[in-house]
């Protein structure tokens, strides 16, 4: 149930924003924006009598739309209750008229969590940090595509033209005259990244036609899933508004390269702060190599969770920095698991086998998860 103060406060600065729709939402499997709008009224009397409801089969729906059946969800297709996590409203600035959206918690009727809900399932996670008195940071680098808007979802893809009408041939790697080509959408994505309160880092131009990469500043990963469910969301609107569409598949291009979602992660201490994967002078742990040796050991385990479809598998090995193997080392772009450089606070490793096409909050889940195990049963690291 939700704080009744906390309920009048939010009403209250939708009124002051004049905001009368609201868009209610979770991820599905695929980490595709599944929900309800309806006007401000609605959400705040849901809200207070615990009414707002989905369908569990939403968790079964599949990246093409169609439906899996299997012994997690029932035939009956039961409800669940949303609970609106307060802390993620913000506007929906892309709209016509003032809108606001929120991304919901999902339990049933007895309050149980729906235990396959990807938010639930990075919640467990967590959970499991806490109890052991860590708590996990995580920092994404998101790669992604703008493409030429077609009628046929099934056509080839076909790279845009920038400002100059000039169509992005890929030979653009880290060129900021790259980036200013489409500086109009690029405005408006930091535009609309403030309205929505989503930190984002460093903007690049990447090796592919019209490839970029932008990094979600680290932090809670509970935030930051939240935030990159609403960063990717917010990149295909403003596409849209540019007359472009957004791709986050893994290999779009077949003879170009993929896009990956670079997850960074570290471990602090909670009662002092400290990052737990340095020692004091400035060596590696026995924890960090552990982590490592948990991500080497249960990756393959969890591929599902990193390349959820076919074409994910094309990425990998394909090109330059992209990875070939599960082993690590110090910067080192072509192997699976990097560690930057960086003192003792910065000790993190970088998981590079998940693309961008992944699911955040399931993606930083199993990532995390695989690092805790290999903690927890000392797992050792190799090369």
């Amino acid at each position: 149930m939700i704080d009744i103060k906390r309920i009048e406060e939010v009403e209250q600065w939708l009124i002051k924003e004049r905001i009368d729709d609201i868009e209610i939402m979770i991820a599905d499997c695929a980490g595709i924006s599944r929900g309800k709008a309806m006007p401000r009224s609605r959400f705040i009397e849901g809200m207070k009598s615990n009414s707002l409801k989905l369908p569990e089969s939403i968790f079964g729906i599949t990246v093409s739309g169609g439906f899996v059946e299997n012994e997690y969800l029932k035939d009956t297709e039961q409800d669940m209750t949303l609970l609106p996590q307060l802390e993620t409203i913000c506007l929906a600035p892309w709209q016509k008229d003032p809108t606001a959206c929120v991304i919901c918690h999902c339990v049933y009727e007895d309050g149980r969590p729906v235990p396959f809900a990807p938010r639930q399932v990075l919640q467990n996670v967590l959970d499991l940090y806490t109890a052991k008195g860590w708590k996990p940071v995580v920092a994404p680098e998101y790669e992604f595509y703008l493409i030429d808007r077609q009628e046929e979802v099934t056509a080839a893809p076909t790279p845009p033209k920038g400002k100059s009408g000039i169509r992005d041939a890929g030979n653009n790697t880290y060129s900021i005259d790259g980036v200013d080509e489409f500086d109009a959408f690029f405005d408006e994505v930091y535009e609309y990244c403030e309205a929505q309160n989503i930190q984002i880092d460093t903007l690049i131009h990447e090796a592919g036609p019209a490839q970029f990469e932008v990094n979600v500043n680290h932090g809670d990963p509970m935030h930051v899933a939240d935030q990159s469910f609403y960063f990717k969301r917010l990149l295909r609107q403003v596409g849209l508004r540019h007359g472009l569409f957004v791709t986050f598949m893994a290999r779009p291009y077949p003879d170009s390269y993929g896009s990956a979602m670079h997850l960074h992660q570290s471990v602090v201490d909670i009662k002092t702060g400290k990052n737990i994967f340095a020692n004091e002078d400035g060596s590696d742990s026995e924890l960090f190599l552990n982590h490592i040796g948990g991500l080497q050991k249960y990756i393959p385990k969890m591929m599902p969770f990193f390349a959820p479809f076919v074409n994910s598998y094309m990425r990998l090995g394909a090109q330059l920095s992209s990875p070939t193997n599960l082993n690590w080392a110090r910067d080192n772009r072509t192997v699976g698991l990097r560690v930057p450089a960086g003192g003792n606070n910065a000790r993190r490793i970088e998981n590079r086998v998940a693309g961008s096409d992944a699911n955040p909050y399931l993606a930083i889940a199993a990532s995390l998860a695989a690092g805790y195990i290999g903690m927890i049963e000392e797992v050792e690291a190799s090369k």
